[in-house]
């Protein structure tokens, strides 16, 4: 309520300014991307009314526009890859479908709050899937930049269906070929001067109308006698606005379409999130990541409803949204209001649009795609990353989108867990000097106490790790026949039962040979585990040192319980008997 009562006529200015010129380049997009999709740009269009709407009035971020992207657009493109693409009925409605589950999918991963596990996606994944994405881009749109038919089918691997398109289809239609070499040079050469003059970003819309005009004046996209065109242009789209429709649901259809939902409802939060984060990072702006899933799923779910192709958030798009000066969410909604009115005022105009323009701008943008710095970057920083690059990348190109994301996302959690699961152990000593520190070589064995640290995350991946280090421990208290043991649990992370289980059975076994054993450090969450299990019922409370005071550590209080409860001839063994444990002042603590 308090934000409503905060709009004012100055904002509304800026969010209409903003709409409107998202607007322009959201039509010639969502065209576009439909026919990356392989599917009727209609249904791109709708997506830039239906889809962005729906995100811009559930979601959290202030500048983020949603609709069709080319990366899921392509992902939506191998996902329907085994249905007959000439068989449009069936195509469309897996289409539908396909959004549905997408929505489904994102809206059952913000309920459970699991938004936060796209962290563990690595971003050499993302880079990887970026670079494929804008490979096969480039590629699939050869045909028509060339004007020449695409052979082969779906079911095809796609450098494959390439060469047969080049060596073993259609003659060159140099027409076509003309008209998208002028798109690409336009489009390069517009946005220059846009960049340079901070003219308003409807570049892309310009290309479209000039080779537009080129392309009527030379009669190239007028029908001629046999009802041809000379070139091939943009499929003729109905003025009128989405109307409800729901999809047919097949059944063995589920199977081929769920894994391809999923990939693109990660890729579709990841790539959203990213943006938000980023325009966010300059805002400052707090945003609600569950809340903007919940969006986005509302939206897809919503699009597949409304005959949509699936979106997310377009960087493109939420760039020229902000850097046009918009102030709230209602900027999104003119801009799909602005792309209805265009719808049916328009429509009759685009079937002038010819396609080998729009492959001109396709083949621009799938090199804007990658950022090539960055790339070459993640590539050099190390091979676990080059590694996530590549694999994510080849698997893309050679096999297809859907399985490259989930097969990176599968590598970044296999390879995340080794690495989170090295826990470390060393063992700390009282110096002469008053400072409980690291010990190194030289330093002298205090054989009546062992101060053992570890460090790192405490779940069941890492329980090989920790039998390893209690197993040196045991073998440590054995040898040198110590009484106490303080084992500093203030690093360690995220305990679970497994980890808890054997501390516990440690306490157990050592407290059975007469061994006293300090926890020192330990945090809220192990504590709490710790109660949980009864450990109160045997082990002594006054044996658990909590880390509570900042200003005197638990690891020292319980060095000093220790040294004040061994007996006269044990202080004389050690090798620190000179220092007044007891004084805090003259004890200090360095790790």
């Amino acid at each position: 309520m308090r934000r409503a009562l905060n709009y004012d006529m100055a904002k509304g200015r800026h969010d209409l300014v903003a709409g409107l010129t998202v607007a322009a380049i959201s039509f010639p997009q969502a065209m576009a991307y439909a026919l990356i999709a392989g599917v009727d740009p209609r249904f791109g269009v709708y997506s830039a009314i239906v889809v962005t709407i729906v995100a811009s009035i559930f979601g959290s971020s202030s500048h983020l526009i949603n609709g069709p992207t080319s990366a899921i657009s392509l992902l939506v493109f191998t996902a329907l890859a085994f249905i007959d693409s000439e068989n449009t009925t069936e195509l469309f409605e897996g289409l539908f479908l396909l959004a549905v589950l997408v929505g489904a999918f994102q809206i059952v991963i913000s309920l459970f709050k699991l938004g936060n596990l796209t962290r563990y996606i690595s971003e050499s994944v993302i880079i990887g899937f970026m670079a494929a994405a804008a490979s096969l881009l480039a590629i699939g749109q050869l045909g028509n930049a060339l004007g020449v038919r695409d052979k082969g089918n779906g079911h095809m691997q796609v450098l494959r269906r390439v060469w047969l398109t080049m060596f073993r289809g259609d003659h060159i239609n140099y027409r076509a070929l003309t008209l998208s070499a002028a798109a690409v040079a336009l489009a390069v050469v517009l946005r220059q001067l846009v960049r340079r003059f901070g003219w308003p970003q409807i570049d892309m819309l310009a290309v479209l109308i000039i080779t537009g005009l080129i392309a009527y004046f030379a009669g190239w996209s007028v029908p001629g006698g046999g009802g041809h065109t000379a070139v091939a242009v943009a499929a003729k789209i109905p003025r009128s606005l989405p109307a409800p429709h729901i999809p047919e649901v097949h059944p063995d259809w589920l199977p081929e379409l769920s894994s391809g939902a999923l990939a693109i409802a990660f890729v579709g939060i990841i790539e959203a999130l990213s943006i938000a984060k980023a325009i966010a990072y300059e805002t400052q702006q707090k945003i609600d990541y569950n809340r903007q899933i919940m969006a986005e799923g509302l939206a897809n779910l919503g699009g597949g409803f409304f005959q949509c192709l699936p979106g997310s958030g377009s960087l493109s798009r939420s760039a020229i949204n902000y850097q046009s000066g918009a102030k709230t969410r209602f900027s999104g909604i003119v801009s799909a209001a602005t792309v209805a009115a265009a719808l049916l005022l328009f429509a009759p105009l685009l079937r002038y649009v010819p396609q080998p323009a729009l492959a001109g701008l396709l083949l621009v943008t799938a090199a804007r795609l990658v950022d090539f710095r960055r790339l070459f970057y993640t590539l050099r920083a190390s091979r676990y990353d080059a590694g996530l690059v590549i694999v994510t990348a080849f698997t893309g190109v050679a096999i297809d989108l859907d399985k490259a994301v989930l097969l990176g996302v599968i590598l970044s959690i296999l390879l995340f867990v080794p690495r989170a699961a090295r826990l470390k152990a060393k063992e700390l000593v009282v110096a002469p000097e008053r400072v409980v520190r690291e010990r190194i070589p030289g330093d002298l064995v205090d054989p009546s106490i062992i101060i053992y640290d570890l460090e790192g995350e405490l779940f069941f991946g890492a329980a090989p790790e920790l039998d390893r280090h209690l197993m040196v421990l045991h073998q440590r208290i054995a040898d040198d026949d110590v009484k106490f043991v303080v084992l500093r649990l203030k690093r360690v992370r995220h305990p679970d039962v497994v980890c808890i289980e054997r501390i516990e059975h440690f306490l157990r076994e050592q407290t059975a040979r007469g061994v006293t054993v300090l926890l020192a450090g330990v945090r809220a969450d192990a504590l709490r585990i710790l109660h949980n299990v009864g450990i109160e019922s045997w082990f002594p409370p006054v044996h658990i040192f909590p880390e509570e005071d900042e200003e005197f550590s638990a690891t020292l209080r319980a060095v000093r319980h220790a040294r004040g409860h061994l007996a006269p001839v044990e202080v004389g063994r050690s090798p620190v008997n000179a220092i007044d444990l007891k004084d805090r002042a003259d004890l200090y603590y360095l790790v």
